[in-house]
Order: C-alpha cells, then structure tokens, then sequence
C-alpha cells in the first residue's frame, strides 16, 4: 500500500511555490487545466507491485563470493548488472578505467612478552562458522590488509592510543607518553581508519595495528555473535583502504585512461596520499590479547572496553609488537555500468543516480544492498517506459567500481566529465548501504531539504505500515533532521566536494558490527538487516520518487532558503566555537542576508510563472524563462565551488562542505577556515590568524557569488 496523504506543517515563503506545483491542482476550479500528466506516473512507480523478492534476488546473486575491485568476480557483477539494465530496455554501456589498486602478498604479526619470555604469533585469520553457506568460496576472500598500505617491517614497544585521534595523542602528551618508535594498537570507530594511520606516523610511530573493539562491535560482554546475533564474532576483521585520496594515486586531477599520464607512488607518497608506515587490521580477539600485554599508566575511563575485557592500559610495552606486511601494486581495470533515460524535453539536463558495485568481501550491506535497490530503481522504470513514460530530462544510472579503495570510479568518471557534468547535472542522488538495519537516514545539500521531506509523506515506513516514512524519519521530533555532505566517505564526494552539484545520500541504519568484514553476507542481511526486505524496497521507492520529480518537474524544486537558514546555523555554531578568539565573522552574516533575499526573490518568481501561466511552457517566451530559472537554481551551488580548492588540499573545491582535515568520515561546515582555525590554534601568531580571516572572506565572496547566480542579473 502507498502512503499518499500529505501531513500538513508550517508553510514558509520558500517552501510556497513547491506546495503549489505538487497540490494545488486538488483545491483548484475545475475550468483550470488539469494536473500534469507525469503524475499519474509518479504514481504508478510507487504503487508498482511488491519487489521485496526481486531485490532479495538481485542481493543473493551479487554477492554470492567475494568481488574486490580488478577482480574477476567484481567484472562478473558488473557483467550482471549490465544485462539486468540491458533487460529494462535502458541503453547501457560500460566505462572503463586503469586505475593503480594494492592487493596483499604477505603479512604477519607476532607479539614478544618479556615475562614469561614468550612469543604469540597471530594467524591474521577470519574463520568460517559451522553451516557457513559461503564456506566453499571463503578461500576467494583476500587476506585482512589495509587498501594502499605501506609495505614493511615495524618493530617496537605495543602501545594503546584509543581510537587514534588528535585528541587521543594529545592526551598521551599530557600523560607524558612517548609514542616515537612505538607499535601502536588503535581501536576502530569515531574516525576514518586513514587518519588513524596518518595520526599515528604524524605522531612518530612506526607501524599501526587497528582492531574492532567488543564493546563497539561484538556486543559488549555476553558472548553472542554472527550467525547466532547481529555481532560481529571474535575472528571477524575490518578490512579497508587507509588511502588520504580521492580517485587514482597516480593520477590526482585528471581521469585514468589507459594510455594517460602518470605520476609515481612516490609522489602520492611526498603528497602524503599514502602512508609511509605499514599498518595491519586484527580482530577484537586479537586487539585484546595484545592489550593483555601492556603495561604502565591505566587508560582513561572512557578508553576502557566492555565489562569483561582487560584493563586497558597505554604502555608503551613491555611487549614488543612485529609487524610485517607487503603488498602488490598493479594497474588494474575496473567498471562504470552506465545506463541512460534520455529526456523528452531537456535531454541535455541530467539526474544522476549512483551507487558503487565492488566490495572488500561479499558485499552484502557494504555495497549491494544498494546496488540490488539499484537495479529496483531500474526496473520501475522501465515499466513506466512501457506504459508510455519519457523523463522530461535525462535520467542517468551508474554503477561505480573502485569506490572501497578510494571512491575511484566515480573520481574517474567525474573527472573525466567534469566541464559537461558542471553544465548540466541537476543534481546526483547517492545511495551507498541502503540498509544496514533500522532508522532512515538522509544528508543532501540544503536546497533539497523541503523535496525530501515531501517526497518522504508519500513513502510507507516499512517497519510501521500505520505511518509515513516521513513520521518515522522526524521520530519524537518535531521535523526529520537533514545531514550534510562533509564527509568524504561515499560517491557523492566528487559530484558536490569536487564540482559543486547538488546531491543527497539517502540509507536505512548507520554503522552495523559486521562492517567490511567476511560475515557482511546475504546471510546476515536476511537474518539482522532487513529480513523481509521491505527497507530495501523503501529506499527504492524515496529514491526513485526524488530523481523523479527533479527530472520530470516543469520548475525544479529547489529551496534556497533552506540553504541561507543552515548557513546561518553553522556561522552561529562557528561564532561559538571562536568566541575566545572573537573571529570577525560579519562578511560571512552579510554574504548570507544576500543569499536570503535572493531567495525570496526566485521563490516569487517561480510562484509568478506558476500562477501565471498554468502547468505546461506553451509559449516559445515560457519556456525560455522557465528555462533560465531552472539554470540559476542548477547552478547556484557551482558558486561554492572555488577553483583554487582548500589549503593544501586543493581537490576539495566546494567552501562550505567538505570532510574535516583529520578525519575524512568527519562532515564539516566551512572546512577552509576549520583547517586554518586549527593551524592557528596551534601557532598562535598574527599570520596564522589572519589566515584565518582570510578564509572567512573566501566563503562570504563565494555564498555572495551565490546570490548573484541565484539573481541572474550582472553587478
């Protein structure tokens, strides 16, 4: 059953032209024209019948054995993907690159107590459980490394830093710890497992050893685990990229074709992309008998683990830790699956929908419940095609490779795109795990807050078949929370971080225990995540519903608005955070005024071409206007985009959302003067806080930028 009722909410200026597209056609005389004809479609797309099964199937094919990146299994799934667009009657190709990828060779690790003098050798092994379905292909997956890790030998003293953060080493300072030469033991969580890496040779130490945390991942104390429960078992193991990048190491900018120009690892080394000290993922068994070993000064309270796990101490030593780990690095092909709906009307306008294919291990979570969701999408479609449907504008689907190593595919592909896809995208609409568990999450850029919220009251909550998706989403709250798109960690960092499109990421569950480990399977998606796969089909439907109505609406629904009251928000929280310093942050307040009359201005407008001339552009003078407006609505987010990037990370363009310096997970607001607060912070001096300054001009001349953009008319 569809949800179709609307919960009524406070109706703001902004949000008054997008209620009047979406409704007003119920309240108006009969004598006026009738609603527009891509309704009835929309709707037939969320009434289409039940696909639970069809998205468990998919999810059971995709990730029947492991299929890593330049492997033979992930060019099979990608071959899979292929023909099951193909056989919507959608044109698809494939867009290959030659990307550098690392792979395993060897590893080990041994730990050396000095009383009783005695040496433990781990296996480094995920173990296969009594009935695994999977056990027959559990020799395909790689043995636990780090993606880009750096090959060598680290001998020193074991020492515990808690999650490896700035803050964490800040702490051992304080405590009068020297890390210089040490093994460090990092647990994983609160920060991209790079930066774990980098924090720790920033720090002077001379290899790291990352391991899952019971209390974090294996369900504290009680002994309960995959396949019994959700949580991750004492063999299981985090594996990932611990690359500092975006896209190929060898080619920062430009896209990886296979004659193209190359740098060496060695410069992705001096740029410091990679890392320069080796590291190895453990488990949570593993993490806890080397913590048995430490000694010296007890950690901090909240340091500590489950109840019934050791007492955390920081060391260094006595025990010696040897970490030994080489890898492979080759050029390896890999595989976007590019499908396209051409548009009817605007043909050169797009809607991109993503999601990446590759996998450290099965995938099932991590990535395929998207890519089966994907294929959902897909499959709608091409039923409403058959019924006589063309999108006004195009509608393009992609399956990106090489996300896990360092979102490569699309990085590639974007960049190789990049002057068409910053004229022409309308906005990009990631998916990455659809479902993890319970809970809808959304982050976007702000100008898609009020579109996501509407098309969110028309989705049934498939865990509450009484509600609204919308409902469940706001929770005890009043209105759904929006997150933002900060963080580096999904296939939407090259579409806004890079060229400054509008975007959304849109998932059930956030983090969950079996996480880039060998027991993310279609088991424990059937049994934990998402048993009858009613998530999957509601990510599928808000997900396709979105894309939607940005390809098939007259006016695009966007809402400026929504974006000057966050801006406003995070110069309040920044206003803050500086207060001590008493940061001049009158540019930024002013640059914001401008964005909200702007704003103001556009949403007058759009309502004046509504009212004014009915649903449909019939005049030759109609068309073009609407088609000027829907340009300034496209392309008022390109204004954040400054060509001259962050400080020392240049690649970042985008001045108001992009991941935090020290953790690329971390979502940050005006990240330029973030970065340069910190470096002030530090160096105290007169420059460096001029710098900062500086920074804070920078975001205000791009958020006025915006406004002009969003005005259309020159100074």
């Amino acid at each position: 059953m569809v949800m179709m009722k609307v919960m009524m909410k406070p109706i703001t200026a902004a949000v008054l032209a997008t209620s009047i597209f979406s409704l007003s056609f119920l309240f108006l005389p009969t004598t006026t024209p009738p609603p527009p004809p891509y309704l009835s479609y929309h709707s037939l797309f969320l009434s289409s019948s039940s696909s639970n099964s069809t998205i468990a199937h998919h999810l059971y094919t995709l990730t029947r054995r492991p299929h890593v990146a330049g492997t033979q299994a992930n060019s099979d799934a990608a071959a899979y993907v292929l023909s099951t667009l193909s056989s919507y009657n959608i044109p698809t190709h494939i867009t290959s690159y030659h990307v550098l990828l690392t792979y395993p060779v060897s590893r080990s690790l041994s730990l050396r107590k000095p009383s009783p003098d005695s040496t433990i050798n781990f296996e480094l092994r995920q173990e296969v459980y009594d009935g695994d379905p999977y056990a027959d292909v559990a020799d395909q997956v790689f043995p636990t490394f780090h993606g880009y890790a750096a090959s060598g030998t680290a001998v020193g003293k074991a020492l515990y830093v808690n999650y490896g953060r700035v803050e964490d080493y800040a702490t051992l300072r304080e405590m009068g710890v020297n890390v210089s030469g040490a093994v460090v033991l990092a647990k994983y969580g609160k920060i991209y497992r790079g930066d774990i890496v980098q924090n720790a040779q920033d720090a002077g130490a001379s290899g790291v050893v990352i391991y899952t945390d019971r209390k974090d991942y294996g369900g504290g104390s009680g002994g309960r685990w995959f396949p019994v429960d959700k949580w991750m078992p004492p063999t299981g193991v985090q594996v990932g990229s611990v690359y500092n990048g975006v896209g190929d190491p060898t080619t920062p900018g430009w896209p990886s074709t296979e004659d193209c120009e190359r740098f060496s690892y060695e410069d992705a080394e001096e740029r410091g992309d990679v890392p320069l000290i080796p590291s190895l993922p453990v488990s949570y068994a593993d993490g806890e008998e080397i913590l048995r070993s430490i000694g010296g000064e007890v950690a901090k309270e909240d340091w500590q683990g489950s109840e019934d796990a050791p007492v955390y101490r920081v060391g260094p030593g006595p025990a010696i830790l040897n970490l030994t780990y080489n890898g492979n690095r080759t050029i390896a092909k890999i595989d976007n699956v590019i499908a396209v709906i051409e548009g009817a009307e605007e043909s050169d306008r797009f809607v991109i929908l993503g999601n990446h294919r590759d996998a450290w291990t099965f995938g099932a979570v991590d990535p395929n419940s998207g890519t089966a969701t994907l294929l959902e999408v897909a499959r709608r479609l091409g039923e409403m095609q058959k019924k006589g449907w063309r999108p006004r504008r195009t509608i393009v689907l992609c399956n990106w490779d090489a996300e896990e190593y360092g979102l490569i595919g699309s990085t590639e592909w974007v960049e190789e795109n990049r002057e068409m896809l910053a004229s022409r995208v309308v906005a990009y609409l990631n998916v990455d795990c659809a479902v993890a568990g319970p809970g809808f999450h959304v982050s976007a850029t702000p100008q898609l807050d009020e579109l996501l919220k509407q098309a969110s009251q028309q989705i049934e909550d498939p865990d509450n078949s009484s509600q609204t998706l919308y409902k469940a989403w706001a929770g005890s709250g009043v209105y759904p929370v929006v997150g933002r798109l900060g963080g580096g960690g999904s296939d939407f960092s090259a579409f806004v971080q890079h060229v400054g499109i509008p975007s959304v990421d849109i998932s059930f569950g956030e983090g969950y225990p079996v996480y880039h480990s060998m027991y993310d399977d279609f088991i424990w998606m059937k049994d934990f995540g998402d048993p009858m796969f009613q998530r999957h089909v509601a990510v599928a439907s808000i997900w396709g519903l979105v894309a939607l109505r940005l390809a098939d609406e007259e006016i695009l629904p966007f809402d400026y608005l929504s974006y000057a009251h966050e801006l406003e928000k995070s110069t309040k929280n920044l206003e803050n955070e500086t207060s001590v310093q008493r940061l001049n942050l009158t540019p930024l307040y002013k640059s914001i005024e401008k964005l909200k009359e702007a704003a103001i201005k556009i949403s007058d407008q759009k309502r004046a071409l509504l009212e004014g001339k009915g649903w449909r552009s019939e005049s030759r003078d109609g068309s073009w206007r609407v088609r000027e407006l829907n340009d300034r609505l496209m392309m008022t987010e390109r204004a954040f985009a400054n060509q001259d990037g962050l400080p020392e990370r240049r690649w970042y363009k985008h001045l108001i959302y992009a991941p935090a310096k020290h953790d690329d997970y971390g979502s940050k607001a005006f990240p330029g003067v973030d970065d340069a607060i910190e470096k002030a912070k530090s160096l105290n001096t007169i420059k460096s806080w001029n710098a900062v300054e500086h920074e804070v001009w920078r975001v205000s001349r791009a958020i006025t930028s915006a406004s002009l953009v969003l005005n259309g008319q020159l100074t």
